[in-house]
C-alpha cells in the first residue's frame, strides 16, 4: 500500500485555500452589500455609525490574525525542538564513535573493519595417542612384585 500521507497533506492545504479564498469573496461581498451605519453597544462600549460590514469582518480578521500568530509560535517551539534534538542526535552519533572506536582498539581491530562476529570455527578434538607399555609412566606400582618374584630380579630384568 503506498503512502498517501503526503498527499492528504496537500489535498487539506488546498481545500484550506478553496476555502480561505471563498470566506474572502464572501466578506467582500457583503461589505459591499452593507454599507449602512449602524449602532453598536456592548456594556459600557458604545459606537454609533459604524459600518455593518466591520462588525462582522473585523472580528473574522482578529480571529484568524490571533489564530496564524498562534500557530507560527507553536511551529516555532517545535522547530526549535527539532533544532535541540538534532544537535543532540548529533553529538550522541559522535559519542557512538569515539567509543566504537575505543572499543576497536581495545579488542587490537584493523583500523577501518567494522566489528564483526567471527566466523564460527568448528573445534576439532583430537584423539590422544595410545599408551604402550614400554611408555608407560613410571609410579609407585614398578616396584611392586609381578607373579610372586621377587622385587630385586624385577628391576634386574
Amino acid at each position: 500500500m503506498p503512502d498517501l500521507s503526503h498527499l492528504w497533506q496537500r489535498f487539506v492545504l488546498a481545500s484550506t485555500l478553496v476555502f480561505g479564498l471563498l470566506v474572502g469573496v464572501g466578506a467582500t461581498i457583503f461589505g459591499y452589500s452593507n454599507t449602512a451605519p449602524v449602532n453598536v453597544g456592548f456594556a459600557v462600549l458604545h459606537l454609533k455609525g459604524v459600518p455593518l460590514w466591520t462588525v462582522a469582518i473585523v472580528p473574522l480578521v482578529v480571529i484568524l490574525v490571533a489564530g496564524t500568530l498562534y500557530h507560527w509560535w507553536n511551529n516555532l517551539h517545535h522547530f526549535t525542538e527539532h533544532m535541540r534534538h538534532r544537535r543532540r542526535v548529533r553529538e550522541l552519533e559522535a559519542e557512538v564513535s569515539t567509543l566504537r572506536a575505543q572499543l576497536d582498539q581495545l579488542l587490537e581491530m584493523p583500523e577501518g573493519e567494522e566489528t564483526k562476529p567471527a566466523p564460527a570455527k568448528p573445534s576439532v578434538v583430537e584423539p590422544l595417542p595410545m599408551e604402550t607399555k614400554a611408555e608407560a609412566p613410571s609410579g609407585p606400582s614398578d616396584n611392586l612384585p609381578v607373579d610372586g618374584e621377587e622385587p630385586s630380579a624385577q628391576k634386574a630384568s
